[in-house]
């Protein structure tokens, strides 16, 4: 899958928990989704996106979740 078509989905996903107003709360929930309903691959490639591009396009959550579950999202645990 394309890394903008990821950004924009994990975009709309940290959205959705930006509602929160427990910080921690969103991010993990923003994480917890990614972890569930994404492959393995898809969460690699964000990852991989967020490292080489700066995390260009994604928002302030999506970005704080990534860098925050970084280990969880890529499996390392």
């Amino acid at each position: 899958m394309h890394a903008h078509k990821l950004v924009k989905m994990a975009n709309d996903i940290a959205a959705f928990f930006d509602a929160d107003p427990d910080r921690t709360a969103a991010l993990d929930g923003v994480a917890g989704h990614l972890r569930r309903f994404w492959d393995p691959r898809m969460r690699r490639e964000l990852v991989r996106w967020q490292d080489e591009h700066h995390g260009e396009g994604l928002s302030e959550t999506a970005r704080a979740a990534i860098a925050t579950h970084r280990d969880r999202l890529l499996g390392v645990m």
